[in-house]
């Protein structure tokens, strides 16, 4: 597949800009420790973790009965009038729980800048997201956030959490994601009575490698919001949660086993969108992630949680790092395409790709195949097939593409999707050259020599394999991927700055390994 003249990455907001990629996997924290770093976390286990531990949990019990006092007769309609024992169990709360980080190691914080007052900016948005230690700012200014309705029925936790005021989102609700939006757009358009609002607009834990896209929530209420950047200076870096990477009471250990942790939170300037951003909630977004990756110095990338789930899916065809199929996910979403794509519909879209087997399809042909105008967003989702640079793709892997992003962990699904629109009708069965086109689509590399794995695979040396033998095969090779077609790629110990390309005929970089599994299925999806 042809890799286009130009290497360009959209921006979330389509405005054209081009976004470098990440310095590593955004979504992957792996620890390393010296023999000195092993023996003094091992001397703090059995000496300071317990102690700080337990003051830390007897402080979140002293803290509940204030909370829970405060709580009494509020409405979740309403702001209630201030009264002398609420302010004291807001003064109380402050400093029980500034006293719970003091234990935990955070014995000071430093505060740049100065803090918009909720009458200027209702919103604060927060970055980069890497932890729930990033919930010290949401104690020190007791802001609302938004949280899982499930969250305020936890013991002890639940009544802390509901003293803040937060937005409650409900997962089994339909209509909760846009309840959601309205009641921060309610809160946010009363002038200053309620709480600011603290969002962390990536949406997910990231290893602070760079910023990902931020989500449009906390931008749709068109109100000027306050860019608060965050800072973890440590030099053994215990405090990052990702989805892949030390478990949650793990990093709570290693943290408490450090002597100190410092935290910087930088306030940054007033941000007010324009009236061009107000009508656009992704460019207001997209503006301000710009001004907070330069505050932090961090690169920017249009990864995404959906691209998170993409490259740390399960199975035995896991996303490498140079893959394609992230930028095709990128320009997948932003076109809709992905939006209602089930099963049914990949089997329906699998039927008609089959029949139009020996066709190729220009830009025209493709745009009228997906009822969609020709646009630039198209043209460069047509240019990620361009195998040949003769402006002419073949359908089906437009369809393996589609299938490997909207359901990551089935690689075999897609598989059997794909054999079904590749095998001949006499036999069922598939050449060599089939299985390259298949497996370099669902891998979204450029080329990928299958020579090897077909022999292996045809053991009657036959020159054709079907379905079964195929599975037959992977239940044996469960990792053929890695054995077979990756395992000549190198990962190398230093990450790799040169950019990602937006075509399946990618040069091989060696770049940090991005293929992983997702231990645990942990959620760390605000």
């Amino acid at each position: 597949m042809k890799l286009p003249n130009k290497q360009h990455h959209s921006s979330e907001n389509g405005d054209g800009s081009d976004l470098p990629p990440p310095f590593r996997n955004p979504f992957v924290h792996e620890l390393r420790f010296t023999p000195l770093e092993k023996i003094r976390i091992g001397v703090m286990t059995v000496t300071v973790f317990p102690v700080r531990l337990f003051f830390a949990v007897l402080l979140m019990l002293l803290a509940w009965p204030f909370a829970f006092a405060a709580a009494l007769g509020r409405s979740e309609l309403a702001v209630e009038t201030e009264t002398w024992w609420r302010r004291i169990c807001d003064i109380a709360l402050r400093g029980i729980m500034r006293a719970m980080w003091f234990c935990g190691g955070f014995h000071w914080v430093t505060v740049k800048g100065e803090p918009a007052p909720p009458s200027q900016a209702p919103i604060l948005t927060l970055a980069p997201h890497s932890s729930y230690f990033d919930a010290i700012p949401v104690t020190m200014t007791m802001a609302s956030i938004v949280m899982k309705t499930e969250s305020k029925n936890i013991p002890v936790w639940g009544t802390l959490i509901k003293f803040i005021r937060p937005v409650f989102v409900s997962r089994s609700d339909q209509d909760s994601r846009k309840k959601t939006v309205e009641e921060i757009k309610r809160r946010a358009h009363a002038g200053g009575e309620w709480p600011q609002i603290m969002i962390f607009p990536e949406g997910t834990c990231t290893n602070r490698s760079c910023l990902i896209t931020f989500k449009p929530g906390a931008f749709i209420p068109a109100v000027p919001v306050q860019p608060v950047v965050l800072r973890y200076p440590n030099k053994m870096d215990t405090i990052t949660w990702t989805w892949q990477g030390p478990g949650a009471f793990e990093i709570l250990w290693l943290t408490l086993c450090q002597f100190h942790n410092p935290i910087e939170i930088e306030y940054l300037p007033l941000y007010t969108p324009s009236e061009e951003e107000k009508n656009n909630p992704a460019l207001f977004a997209n503006n301000v992630r710009s001004i907070m990756a330069k505050a932090l110095e961090l690169p920017i990338t249009d990864l995404s949680f959906d691209d998170c789930q993409l490259s740390l899916a399960k199975g035995p065809m896991r996303v490498p790092s140079n893959s394609s199929l992230l930028q095709f996910n990128r320009l997948a979403r932003r076109l809709g395409l992905r939006a209602g794509t089930t099963d049914t519909v990949l089997e329906q879209q699998a039927s008609k790709a089959r029949k139009l087997w020996g066709y190729r399809l220009g830009l025209g042909d493709f745009a009228h195949y997906l009822d969609l105008p020709v646009t630039d967003m198209l043209t460069e989702l047509h240019s990620l097939f361009n195998q040949h640079g003769d402006g002419q793709i073949d359908i089906r892997e437009y369809v393996i593409a589609l299938s490997v992003a909207c359901q990551p962990s089935k690689a075999m699904d897609t598989l059997r999707l794909a054999f079904g629109m590749y095998e001949a009708k006499e036999d069922r069965a598939i050449v060599e050259k089939d299985l390259a086109s298949i497996l370099r689509t669902a891998l979204g590399v450029a080329e990928v020599d299958v020579t090897e794995l077909f022999s292996a695979i045809d053991t009657l040396d036959a020159g054709k394999i079907t379905h079964d033998d195929f599975c037959r095969f992977v239940e044996q090779h469960p990792d053929f991927a890695q054995e077979y077609l990756l395992s000549s790629r190198t990962t190398p110990s230093t990450p790799h700055t040169a950019p990602l390309v937006n075509g399946f005929s990618v040069d091989h970089y060696d770049m940090e390994e991005q293929t992983c599994s997702l231990p645990g299925q942990k959620r760390k999806e605000d």
